[in-house]
């Protein structure tokens, strides 16, 4: 069982039951996705943060429209994708990670889920 087990079962929970309901949020991805999204790649107070302020923000009064999550990601400097394909197989990518900017010194990223590759692994 994974740390994150924990905060995401609730939401998977929510997401079952929300399937029989008509679609309301005001954003894409929807809340709960963006809570499983942030839970999955943040530590859980971060995400229970952001997530918090997600959906105090699917009112009336907030326009919705497309709100990725943002993250906080350092990654590898050498980090070699051909070895490892080579030694592991293919790889199906669940989740891409867009920088905010391109400079440098950039840190954050966003976070977009590949639905197709989960319909191709099933």
């Amino acid at each position: 069982m994974n740390k994150t087990d924990f905060f995401l079962a609730p939401i998977k929970g929510y997401q079952y039951i929300s399937k029989m309901l008509p679609a309301s949020c005001r954003y894409y991805p929807s809340c709960s996705e963006y809570a499983s999204w942030q839970f999955e790649f943040t530590t859980p107070h971060k995400a229970l943060t952001q997530s918090t302020l997600r959906i105090l923000r699917c009112n009336p009064f907030f326009k919705g429209g497309i709100d990725y999550p943002l993250v906080d990601y350092s990654p590898r400097k050498h980090l070699s994708i051909l070895k490892f394909n080579i030694f592991c197989g293919k790889i199906d990518v669940l989740y891409w990670l867009i920088p905010q900017s391109m400079s440098a010194d950039n840190s954050k990223y966003y976070i977009l889920k590949d639905f197709d590759a989960i319909n191709r692994s099933t």
